[in-house]
């Protein structure tokens, strides 16, 4: 058999696949087991986009390539609408939106678009897993933004040095974040598009969490910063937005030429979205309404936090996300403490090493909880974690 290429080794084991055989080795021994891991939508698509597919779906004009050069044109319009109402950014939609088979294809092109080997990556610490992923597949190297406490889960821009910063070419950022739930100000923004202007470098926004947020808090878009289009493209998908995790389809927005050049891959390795599902998301855009899977996101977030409260747990409740980040007992590995919450309790978190080295020292907890209807899977796991594991 012939040799891998070399560019695999560098890739650690996927962090939920691991999760996803540590589940199957629990349900396979009899467990209950309350799954607080991976952060997939347990609600249903709304059932008027389910009935928009449909209807698209036997319209004999979608099952063909999609030709269009950026994606259905129909998609591209409603994603342009979309940012005017929500951020009040104006976007052209032929040029500044690109369509995508769901934001984690979108952001590991982005990395093979952009990064020669020995080229640098500014990669935040603890993060999703791609961003780094993505540019090690490239050839490139990664430069860790340390997020921590103290600083809000914000990287701290001015800490990189002048010689990494004047090398690196793209900075990624996440906000709503996972995996820590942190939230980013327009102000941070700012400043995020001043160091972006200052080094030459671009920004990659991944906005996937924006609407999944709580207390009437609205979280912002990096492009309604002043000088930001110059810089940056962000990241959306419907993912979140409307519970739907499969179908694969989101957007990249912002900078036209640096979306030309993501584009001219993208051409290149896929062949667009199956057109029905695009009209369907366009519809959903313009006309879907998912506030009531939000609403029960709220009320297992304020469940769980202030059962981990009344425990002695240090948590707070995020703003947005459906994440909770909570520190583990002090002395007491990530890795470690996930396994005493399996084993002792039947509750599956995900150790937060598997998101960087300054993940060390926390777990994150997601409020998608299959089997929950209202609320008493989390009861139940606050009962459990007081019954079999003392927060020590």
């Amino acid at each position: 058999m012939i040799s891998r290429a070399k560019r695999l080794d560098r890739i650690p084991p996927y962090l939920f696949g691991e999760i996803a055989a540590a589940k199957r080795k629990a349900v396979a021994e009899g467990k209950d087991l309350i799954d607080l891991g991976i952060g997939d939508p347990d609600r249903p698509t709304p059932p008027d986009i389910i009935e928009e597919l449909n209807r698209a779906a036997h319209d004999p004009i979608t099952h063909r390539y999609d030709e269009s050069p950026a994606g259905d044109p129909i998609f591209l319009e409603a994603v342009a609408d979309w940012y005017r109402k929500r951020f009040e950014v104006d976007l052209e939609p032929n040029s500044e939106v690109l369509l995508l088979i769901g934001s984690k294809e979108g952001l590991a092109h982005t990395a093979w678009t952009f990064i020669d080997p020995g080229d640098i990556s500014l990669v935040p610490d603890p993060a999703y897993t791609v961003y780094k992923v993505g540019t090690w597949l490239a050839g490139g190297e990664i430069y860790p933004l340390p997020l921590k406490k103290e600083n809000g889960f914000l990287p701290v821009l001015d800490e990189v040095p002048p010689e990494v910063a004047n090398k690196a070419k793209l900075l990624w950022l996440n906000y709503p974040n996972n995996p820590t739930g942190a939230v980013a100000s327009q102000a941070f923004f700012q400043r995020a598009v001043e160091f972006a202007h200052r080094y030459n470098l671009l920004i990659v926004s991944d906005l996937a969490y924006s609407e999944c947020a709580y207390d009437g808090y609205r979280p912002p878009s990096i492009l309604q910063t002043e000088g930001a289009k110059e810089v940056a493209i962000e990241l959306h998908s419907l993912s979140k937005m409307f519970n739907m995790t499969g179908w694969r389809i989101a957007m990249a927005v912002g900078n036209g030429e640096a979306l030309s050049h993501l584009n001219k891959l993208k051409s290149n390795v896929d062949s667009k979205q199956f057109s029905a599902i695009s009209r369907a998301a366009a519809y959903a855009i313009r006309h879907g309404d998912n506030s009531e899977t939000i609403e029960l996101y709220r009320h297992r977030r304020n469940i769980l936090v202030a059962g981990l409260q009344s425990l002695g747990w240090p948590v707070e409740p995020p703003k947005a996300t459906f994440y909770v980040w909570t520190p583990t007992p002090s002395g007491e590995s990530s890795i470690a403490f996930a396994k005493r919450l399996l084993e002792r309790a039947g509750v599956l978190v995900i150790p937060g090493i598997g998101y960087g080295d300054y993940g060390e020292g926390y777990v994150r907890m997601s409020l998608t909880v299959p089997g929950d209807q209202n609320g008493e899977r989390l009861n139940e796991a606050v009962k459990r974690l007081e019954a079999t594991v003392p927060y020590r």
